[in-house]
């Protein structure tokens, strides 16, 4: 089976794209980044979801992007909870630059293990206004992969997968559950309380409990949180 290198977060989207590349039959290769956010309740969940899909080669890198700060999840500025849909304005849960440090570190990592497909959840129609999660930018970043590498200036291609890109959030999980995804293992609250249980108010469990309630289901990652707690 050829490798990928599957950017993995622990949450919702990660484990879905996962699960997707392993359909398409890759041997997924997992890379969650440390970026210095202020819990680490989703790196947990990484390890959880990995393990739970057979990775076998899983990396771990750390990128202080806390030194620079300038986001939520990062610095110290409070998660906006409970907003209102519809809003135009990029929230402060958006970290600059990070998708791009990731796909770059994924990229060196994938040119490492002379592969050529890196996967990323990102997701441009249920999701908080990020700038680095909409199509042009994926497609930016193939572009910059194939001119900035060894292996592409030898005449390979890159490809950057965004499966998700143009799907709503009902539709990943729907597309996860086809796939046996359990996400009772993942983590996607921006604003955890005590021992990572989620907060049910920032704009990401808004979203991913919308979509749950969408198929008539409840989110299994809370329910497995109350049981606990």
């Amino acid at each position: 089976m050829p490798r990928c290198v599957v950017l993995l977060s622990g949450g919702l989207d990660s484990a879905t794209v996962l699960s997707i590349a392993k359909s398409l039959g890759f041997e997924p290769c997992a890379l969650t980044v440390l970026y210095g956010q202020r819990h680490h309740a989703e790196i947990e969940a990484a390890k959880k979801v990995a393990a739970a899909a057979g990775v076998t080669d899983h990396r771990f890198v750390s990128v202080e992007l806390n030194k620079i700060g300038g986001s939520a999840l990062t610095d110290s500025i409070e998660v906006p909870k409970d907003r209102t849909e519809g809003t135009s304005e990029i929230p402060v849960t958006y970290v600059p630059a990070r998708n791009t440090v990731f796909l770059s570190i994924a990229l060196g990592f994938a040119e490492v293990l002379d592969c050529l497909d890196i996967f990323i959840g990102v997701n441009a129609v249920d999701y908080s206004g990020y700038p680095d999660c909409r199509p042009e930018f994926i497609q930016g970043f193939e572009n910059l992969a194939n001119l900035a590498t060894k292996a592409g200036v030898e005449g390979a291609k890159f490809r950057i997968h965004a499966p998700l890109i143009e799907m709503t959030k009902t539709d990943i999980i729907r597309r996860g559950l086809s796939l046996g995804v359990d996400y009772s293992l993942t983590h996607s609250c921006y604003d955890p309380g005590e021992n990572g249980r989620p907060c049910g108010h920032c704009d990401s469990c808004l979203i991913r409990q919308k979509a749950f309630e969408s198929l008539n289901m409840s989110d299994p990652a809370l329910a497995k949180s109350s049981r606990v707690h």
